[in-house]
């Protein structure tokens, strides 16, 4: 049985800091696999600045091709809008039932995990992976820090946002760094989010 973690995202555009997280989730918490859920567009919000489904799932992909333990899924494409994580992991566990499915979150994630929706259910079948996240200087705290099913990583605190690069992108800074290459030249050929 392998252990899959789940990161989910728009991944608008996937970064350095994605990367990090994830390869550090699949090197040392026991998990086998990490896939990245690209979450579709939900029609029912304008939400301009979110490229197409097939893109970011594509830029998803050129990232991850050289790590042979991270994936790219694009599973929430086929599920009925608007979709819960809960779902979700039903419809996993049916598609894959010899895997074990894990949620990798941020502890800001963590602290507003009760207002999910069947978060119970979630708790009940799947563990928690949970990356530090800093807020205003502090570390979130939730009501879940010590439950059995939650796991607390000392991964790295990456504070890299899509919504910096979006902007930086905007405004014409070089920020090819916070990229991985190949995203970086699919985003530069296809000229998103310079305007």
């Amino acid at each position: 049985m392998k252990k899959i973690g789940l990161y989910f995202g728009t991944f608008n555009p996937i970064h350095i800091g994605h990367l990090g997280i994830a390869n550090h989730m699949v090197e040392f918490s026991g998990l086998d696999e990490v896939w990245f859920v690209v979450t579709p567009h939900n029609p029912f919000k304008e939400k301009s600045s979110l490229l197409a489904d097939h893109h970011r799932l594509q830029m998803v992909q050129i990232a991850v091709e050289d790590y042979p333990k991270l994936k790219a899924s694009n599973i929430e494409f086929g599920l009925g809008q608007p979709n819960y994580t809960v779902n979700t992991l039903v419809h996993l566990t049916e598609k894959f039932p010899d895997d074990h499915f894990c949620l990798i979150m941020g502890e800001d994630n963590l602290a507003s995990f009760h207002k999910w929706k069947n978060y119970e259910v979630i708790l009940e079948n799947n563990e928690l992976y949970v990356y530090p996240r800093v807020q205003e200087g502090k570390r979130p705290v939730s009501q879940f820090d010590a439950h059995p099913k939650v796991h607390k990583t000392d991964a790295p605190i990456m504070e890299i946002s899509s919504t910096f690069i979006r902007r930086a992108i905007q405004h014409k800074k070089n920020i090819r760094p916070l990229l991985p290459c190949n995203v970086w030249q699919y985003l530069d050929e296809m000229n998103f989010y310079k305007n």
